[in-house]
């Protein structure tokens, strides 16, 4: 049976976080980047938003912290917004892209 890695799970968790302006989750936008467990139980999530300054930032941080407190061995979450690389509309999943009427 394969071990499920701590970034597979947080992945999954984010999945349930839908952007509001877009009605699409974190992950399949492809604004979630990065995901690792301290020893000491600090989610570290690297991420990114589709516009710097976006209104949605504290919102945001709230819900992935509402999902991410839920996995065994979380204590605490940081989050790192990050724009190196930039997103843009190539990160996102197919499924995204058919929803928001994009994919060709």
């Amino acid at each position: 049976m394969a071990t499920t890695t701590f970034k597979d799970q947080a992945f999954q968790a984010l999945s349930n976080v839908i952007d509001p302006e877009l009605g699409v989750d974190l992950v399949d936008l492809g604004l979630i980047y990065d995901a690792q467990l301290t020893d000491e139980g600090v989610a570290e999530i690297t991420m990114t938003l589709t516009i710097a300054g976006c209104p949605l930032t504290d919102w945001l941080a709230g819900a992935i912290h509402d999902e991410l407190i839920k996995l065994p061995g979380v204590k605490e979450i940081e989050i790192e917004i990050t724009f190196e690389p930039l997103w843009n509309e190539d990160m996102m999943s197919r499924e995204a892209k058919m929803q928001l009427g994009l994919y060709r």
